[in-house]
């Protein structure tokens, strides 16, 4: 399989601060991402967070770790320690916008370690690279804000583009 590699972008009304912080949370992803079945935060500082993922997902399952080097709120790299691919690399992007307003933008470059897998899961991560972004946007509008509580009434279509 050759390398893929997939960007998106989103505007979404929330602040870049609080988007990167959903984004680097690997440790709550098992909550509202439906491929990842478990997530363990092995390293985290100012700098960098090390995170292992479990992908279970259409009967594709493997862990992946990944060591992300950031700035808060800004970037957050994307570097495979572990997982069965040959490439795996990656970045998010937050750009502030206006108070409470911001736009994501994911790169992700892969490949993985053998055509044979490749061929088999090829499609399913595809598909799981492809929504991250809407993922996320839809996770901020529904988490509520630390400086306001939430409201069971916010649930409904995020305003803003998605691509």
């Amino acid at each position: 399989m050759p390398s893929v590699e997939t960007r998106r972008s989103a505007l979404i009304q929330s602040s870049a601060a609080r988007t990167f912080d959903l984004i680097e949370a690997a440790e709550d992803y098992p909550a509202f991402l439906p491929w990842c079945a478990n997530a363990v935060i092995i390293t985290r500082d100012e700098n960098v967070v090390v995170a292992k993922l479990t992908v279970d997902y259409h009967g594709l399952r493997f862990d992946l770790t990944t060591r992300n080097p950031k700035k808060r709120p800004h970037w957050m790299a994307i570097h495979l320690d572990r997982g069965p691919f040959r490439r795996f690399e990656g970045e998010w992007r937050l750009a502030e916008l206006a108070a409470g307003a911001c736009k994501i933008e994911f790169l992700l470059r892969y490949e993985f370690d053998s055509a044979f897998v490749g061929r088999l899961a090829g499609g399913v991560f595809d598909g799981i690279a492809n929504t991250l972004v809407d993922a996320f946007a839809r996770r901020a509008e529904i988490m509520p804000s630390p400086a306001e509580p939430h409201h069971a009434d916010q649930t409904g279509p995020l305003p803003g583009k998605t691509s």
